[in-house]
């Protein structure tokens, strides 16, 4: 039913060039992380470190889901199981990405890419910065679907995740933890 936008940017770049998913999201993390340290205008190196951390474990994992997915049958599924699974999975995915921003103890350079487009650059707002980082994602779509003459990974899932994302970032903010609190480390 579709992946959140910046999988389907490694799905659809990994249909093109012939790599794994899991070396293209690797790969597309270390260049969303080198972005995030430009827009700082510092080198941060424990934010790289922090980083760096979380893909390398992550980008294969989630080509392992991907996989596991097909093998149990979910593709199979009646079209309403997969828009409920898919909405449930996507809620879940902005809550908990609410939950470690806050923490900001490790993120992936794809989340930490908005919180720092929210706080530096979009006076807080999650959902301006949200849209505004998917920029990046939505044209390696539309390039290397060009590119393949294929499009993948692009379906109800992707949409519902631009358009919502940001907004359920800022409701988790206030309703999921909300003592919790943005700690925010870098100069203005």
């Amino acid at each position: 039913m579709g992946s959140a936008i910046w999988t389907a940017s490694a799905a659809n770049l990994s249909n093109w060039v012939h790599w794994s998913l899991g070396n293209t999201l690797f790969l597309e993390g270390i260049a969303v992380a080198l972005t995030n340290l430009l827009l700082l205008r510092r080198f941060d190196y424990f934010r790289l470190i922090r980083n760096l951390l979380y893909i390398l474990p992550f980008s294969y994992i989630l080509q392992w889901f991907a996989e596991f997915f097909n093998y149990i049958g979910v593709p199979s599924l009646n079209i309403w199981w997969r828009v409920i699974l898919d909405i449930i999975g996507l809620f879940g995915i902005a809550v908990a990405v609410s939950i470690y921003q806050r923490a900001n103890l490790i993120m992936h350079p794809n989340d930490d890419f908005p919180y720092i487009l929210r706080f530096r650059f979009m006076h807080g707002s999650s959902v301006w910065s949200q849209w505004t980082s998917y920029v990046p994602p939505i044209l390696i779509v539309i390039i290397s679907a060009i590119g393949a003459h294929r499009l993948v990974a692009v379906n109800f899932g992707t949409v519902y995740n631009v358009l919502t994302q940001g907004y359920l970032i800022g409701w988790s903010d206030q309703h999921i933890f909300p003592q919790l609190h943005h700690h925010l480390n870098y100069k203005k």
